[in-house]
C-alpha cells in the first residue's frame, strides 16, 4: 500500500469519527437563532439538577475507583504471587461484565435485595447507593483488573516480595508501599477508565432510581432540543480528558524511568 493510500484511508477514519463530533457542537451552539451563542451550555450549567446529579456521579465515581483498587490490586497480586494457575479463571470472571447486559445485573440485584428479602439494600437511600457501587465496580472490573494485571507483570513480584518479608515487612506493608507505588500508572488508567464509565451509566442508576448524570442526560433528550447536545458534548469531553490523562501520567512515568 502507497504513501497516498494510507493518508486517504486515515482521513477517511478521521472525518468518519470527527464529522458527527462537529455536526454535535455545532448543534449545541446553534440555541440562538441566526448567530452561534453558549446558551444551551449556560442553561444547563445554570439548572440545579444538572449539579445535583453531576455531582452525585462525581462522588460515586470515586467512591467506585476507591473500592475498585482495594479489590483489584490485592486479588491480581495474590494470583499473580501465589496462584498462578487459576489466572486463566480469574481472567474469564473479570471479563463477564463484558457480555452480561448491566440491565441483567441490575434487574438480579432488584431481585435479590429488596425490600423484602434477606438483605433490603433498596430499602434505604445508603443502600440503594452501596448496590449501584457495587454494580459501577463491575462494570469496570474488567478494565481495572487487565490494567492492574499489566502493571504487574512489569515488575519482578516474587523478588520484591521476599526482599521486603525479609525486612519484616507485612502482607499490608508489601501492598501498600511496595506493590501499589509500582504500578501506580496501571492503577490511575484503570482510575481513569471507570470515572468515564460512571459518567456516562444509565441503566442501573435509572433502575435503581438514582440521581446520576446518565438519566439527566436522557431525560433532557426527551424534553429539550439544544440542551442535551450541550450535555453529549460535555460528556465527551469528561471522557477525553481522562484519556488525556492517562496518557500524560504514562508519559511523565516514561520520563521520570529514563532519567533515572
Amino acid at each position: 500500500m502507497n504513501k497516498a493510500a494510507s493518508w486517504a484511508i486515515l482521513l477517511l477514519g478521521l472525518t468518519y469519527f470527527i464529522l458527527p463530533l462537529v455536526g454535535m457542537v455545532e448543534f449545541s451552539l446553534s440555541m440562538r437563532r441566526g448567530e452561534y451563542s453558549f446558551d444551551a451550555y449556560a442553561a444547563v450549567l445554570a439548572d440545579p439538577q444538572f449539579r445535583e446529579t453531576f455531582s452525585y456521579s462525581v462522588v460515586m465515581a470515586l467512591l467506585t475507583i476507591v473500592f475498585g483498587i482495594l479489590l483489584v490490586v490485592p486479588t491480581a497480586f495474590w494470583v499473580r504471587l501465589k496462584l498462578p494457575r487459576l489466572r486463566p479463571l480469574v481472567e474469564f470472571v473479570t471479563l463477564l461484565p463484558l457480555v452480561i447486559p448491566a440491565i441483567v445485573t441490575v434487574f438480579g440485584y432488584i431481585r435479590l435485595y429488596n425490600t423484602s428479602s434477606w438483605l433490603p439494600l433498596t430499602g434505604s437511600i445508603f443502600g440503594t447507593n452501596l448496590l449501584l457501587m457495587f454494580g459501577y465496580a463491575m462494570l469496570s472490573l474488567p478494565y481495572m483488573y487487565r490494567a492492574v494485571d499489566t502493571g504487574l507483570r512489569t515488575i519482578d513480584v516474587a523478588t520484591l516480595t521476599e526482599a521486603a518479608q525479609s525486612l519484616g515487612a507485612g502482607w499490608v506493608t508489601i501492598i501498600v508501599k511496595l506493590i501499589l507505588p509500582n504500578v501506580l500508572v496501571a492503577v490511575l488508567s484503570g482510575s481513569f477508565v471507570t470515572f468515564a464509565i460512571v459518567m456516562g451509566e444509565f441503566t442501573m442508576a435509572a433502575l435503581l432510581n438514582r440521581p446520576a448524570f446518565g438519566p439527566y442526560l436522557q431525560l433532557m433528550g426527551a424534553n429539550k432540543a439544544y440542551e442535551p447536545f450541550a450535555l453529549a458534548t460535555i460528556a465527551f469531553i469528561i471522557t477525553w480528558a481522562c484519556m488525556g490523562l492517562i496518557q500524560l501520567v504514562t508519559r511523565f512515568t516514561k520520563h521520570d524511568k529514563a532519567g533515572r
